[in-house]
C-alpha cells in the first residue's frame, strides 16, 4: 500500500469512528482483533515515559453489572457491549519522582543505566515542581497521569476503527463511587491507581449520520 493508499485508509477510519450510542448485542470481537487494540494502547506513548496506566477489561457480568449500576454514562452502553475497558491512572504514589515504582520501571522496563538515572529523575523532580507545579496536593499527579491515559484511549479507539470495531469512550461516572467500587474490588492496588476514563467497545447496532466538524481553517491556524 503506498502512502496516499495509507493516509485515505486513516481518514475513512476517522469518519468511520463515532461516539457508539447502542451496540449490536449479537456481534462479538474475535479474540486476536481486541489484543491488537490493547496491544496498540500499550505501545502508546507518555511523558517521559512513565507509562502510568493499566487497562482493566471487564468481562465479568457481576463486576459489569455493578459498574452499570454506579455509572450513568456506562448504563445503555456496558451491557451489550463485547468489550468494555476501564483505564486507571497512576496516582502520586508511584508517578512522584523519587517513587519505587518509577526507580523500578526505569532500571528494569526501560533499563537506564545508573549514571543517567539519576540525572534523569532530576530533571523529572524540576518538571514536577516547578515547570507544572504538579506537586501541589494529591490531585494535580493524578490529573496529569490522566492526560496520558487519554493517549492510550485515542489510539485505541482509532486502531479499532481502522479494523471496522466501533467504541465510545465514556466519563460518566461519579469518580469516588467508582474509585470506591474498584477498590472494592481490589483493583486500585493499594491506592496505586485511580480510575481515569472508560470505553466501551463492539459493533453498532444502527448506522451513523454523517460526521459534523468546525471547518478546517477554523480548527487550525498556520503561525
Amino acid at each position: 500500500m503506498n502512502k496516499e493508499a495509507k493516509k485515505q485508509k486513516i481518514l475513512e477510519a476517522a469518519k468511520f469512528r463515532h461516539a457508539t450510542k447502542q451496540f449490536d448485542p449479537n456481534k462479538t470481537i474475535p479474540e486476536d482483533d481486541f489484543r491488537f487494540i490493547l496491544e496498540v494502547g500499550r505501545l502508546s506513548p507518555s511523558s517521559f515515559g512513565f507509562e502510568p496506566w493499566r487497562f482493566l477489561v471487564i468481562q465479568s457480568p457481576e463486576l459489569r453489572k455493578k459498574i452499570k449500576d454506579t455509572a450513568w454514562g456506562a448504563y445503555g452502553k456496558l451491557p451489550d457491549a463485547s468489550h468494555f475497558v476501564i483505564y486507571l491512572a497512576r496516582t502520586r504514589k508511584d508517578t512522584q519522582y523519587d517513587s519505587q515504582y518509577l526507580q523500578d520501571h526505569f532500571k528494569n522496563t526501560m533499563q537506564l543505566p545508573d549514571e543517567f538515572l539519576e540525572k534523569y529523575l532530576s530533571r523529572i523532580e524540576e518538571f514536577q515542581k516547578e515547570d507544572f507545579k504538579l506537586l501541589d496536593g494529591e490531585r494535580p499527579l493524578m490529573d496529569w497521569a490522566g492526560k496520558q491515559s487519554y493517549i492510550a484511549l485515542a489510539n485505541m479507539m482509532t486502531a479499532a476503527a481502522e479494523i471496522g470495531i466501533d467504541s465510545c469512550p465514556i466519563e460518566g461516572f461519579n469518580m469516588e463511587k467508582m474509585n470506591q467500587l474498584l477498590e472494592e474490588e481490589g483493583l486500585l492496588e493499594d491506592g496505586s491507581f485511580s480510575i481515569s476514563v472508560m470505553c466501551a467497545f463492539g459493533y453498532r447496532a444502527n448506522e451513523q449520520s454523517e460526521k459534523s466538524r468546525r471547518p478546517f481553517n477554523d480548527v487550525v491556524k498556520w503561525v
